[in-house]
């Protein structure tokens, strides 16, 4: 097979430190996180997720927010990003100079509701304001679109339920948005009719892949869009995190795995595969389980032999 129809390179946002470690029940310190970025930008990663300005009642995990970014020792050419829910949370955001911030809406109602409880057109006029005062403060804004090919509560989401939301996240002035399966139950044919929904108002440049693995087919889903021409994706180190308000979500897909995919497939990431098997490493001994990485697993077991 030839490989012409993939893009040359592919890259990858880590959001490890902040989805995947955002529903852990037990505390992880400050220090912990700040040595994970240093350890993911090390390997090689030029975009990271690191953290979220929620209320500490709702996700206490992140309540150390200020802490974090203000911990990490900055790389030129890497790109740190937040998730600010409103506009309180982007003023506390602001405080920590982030490159990017994350603003997220659903393609399902009933998630909408069950989420932030409000209803899809409501949460981006909430979002609005946050988005125009990030612009006006020369920080990028990306869009995270959930449950684009599936709804816990509702089942199937049809196409134009996505790009619906693709339009209204264009309309409030949204840079780039993430196609994401939040609860991991797409396939490759369903996954490429919500990017080709997404297109309808954003180029392939702007648009990412945000696959999570609950019916093992985050990988397949990742092949089925680079083939579209997508080149950006969303990765978990050591596959942490999952979906809170999706029973049975295993989480999203690990890093290791995407890297190891496209290094087979001759596609440039800039990504060092051993360094990031041993950021994952770091991470799981300290919540003192395995990697969720199946890569990881086999080449921690290799060296191990």
């Amino acid at each position: 097979m030839s490989t012409a129809q993939y893009p040359a390179r592919v890259r990858l946002i880590d959001v490890g430190p902040r989805d995947g470690l955002q529903n852990e029940k037990q505390p992880v310190p400050a220090a912990v996180k700040i040595e994970l970025v240093h350890r993911l930008q090390a390997a090689g990663l030029t975009e990271i997720e690191v953290t979220s300005y929620v209320s500490p009642k709702w996700v206490p995990q992140m309540a150390d927010n200020h802490e974090v970014m203000a911990g990490i020792s900055r790389q030129p050419g890497v790109r740190y990003s937040v998730l600010t829910p409103n506009l309180k949370g982007f003023e506390a955001a602001l405080l920590d100079r982030p490159d990017e911030i994350v603003v997220f809406g659903a393609a399902s109602e009933a998630f909408s509701q069950k989420n932030i409880n409000c209803s899809i057109a409501e949460s981006i006029e909430r979002f609005a304001p946050v988005v125009d005062a990030a612009l006006q403060a020369g920080i990028a804004v990306r869009g995270a679109m959930s449950c684009t090919v599936g709804c816990p509560y509702e089942g199937e989401v049809a196409p134009e339920r996505v790009a619906m939301l693709a339009g209204l996240m264009k309309g409030i002035g949204v840079q780039r948005v993430d196609v994401a399966d939040t609860i991991g139950v797409g396939t490759p044919l369903k996954v490429q009719r919500a990017i080709e929904a997404t297109a309808q108002h954003y180029g392939l440049d702007t648009i990412s892949g945000h696959f999570h693995d609950t019916y093992g087919q985050a990988l397949s889903n990742t092949l089925a869009a680079l083939q579209m021409g997508v080149w950006n994706f969303q990765s978990s180190v050591a596959g942490l995190g999952g979906c809170p308000y999706a029973k049975g979500a295993t989480g999203n897909v690990a890093t290791e795995d995407v890297v190891y995919l496209l290094q087979g497939l001759g596609i440039a990431t800039g990504i060092d595969l051993d360094a990031l098997v041993d950021a994952g490493a770091f991470i799981s001994q300290h919540l003192g389980r395995p990697s969720g990485s199946r890569v990881a697993r086999a080449l921690l077991a290799k060296r191990a032999s």
